[in-house]
């Protein structure tokens, strides 16, 4: 996945409104639901927990597939884009023990993830208004391209392939 420059004002505008849409769907959809499935099928004792749960999970349900339906609509361009590097870094994460170990070694897959690994996480935090940890990552950005220098590799982020995980 390569690394693009997104629009911040249409991203947030769209993650904002992609946002709001679910929550007012979730709790009108499932208050709706709940309610014709109480008025359909009442239980004497009073306890509705059933079907408020069932609800929920159908109008949860029904909110995943709208998503995934219109993922690739042009209103969803950036918000999808987005979710999928964080799917992609947090993979990255997930390995980075092993992939700073390999690193110190040398391994050049290690070092070109970790590189990619610290650019994604800039440009989601740089969309997010995160910027409290800018300055670790470019001191942690600092040991890694000296770590690059050391074993005469050059860091860039249009070669990684999710791939180059497959050994860590």
């Amino acid at each position: 996945m390569q690394l693009i420059e997104i629009n911040k004002a249409r991203y947030r505008r769209h993650l904002k409104l992609v946002f709001s849409g679910c929550a007012i769907g979730l709790a009108v959809g499932s208050l709706a639901v709940s309610q014709v499935l109480i008025a359909v099928f009442p239980d004497e004792s009073g306890s509705h927990f059933h079907w408020n749960l069932l609800g929920v999970m159908v109008t949860a349900l029904s909110i995943g597939w709208l998503l995934n339906k219109y993922r690739k609509h042009s209103f969803m361009t950036e918000v999808v884009y987005v979710w999928e590097l964080k799917k992609v870094l947090n993979k990255i994460n997930r390995k980075m023990l092993k992939l700073h170990a390999a690193a110190l070694e040398g391994n050049p897959n290690a070092i070109l993830a970790i590189h990619y690994s610290y650019a994604g996480s800039r440009l989601i935090w740089q969309l997010d208004d995160n910027t409290l940890t800018m300055d670790e990552l470019a001191v942690k950005q600092a040991e890694l391209d000296s770590l690059a220098r050391k074993f005469n590799l050059t860091l860039s982020t249009d070669v990684y392939d999710d791939n180059m995980l497959a050994k860590f």
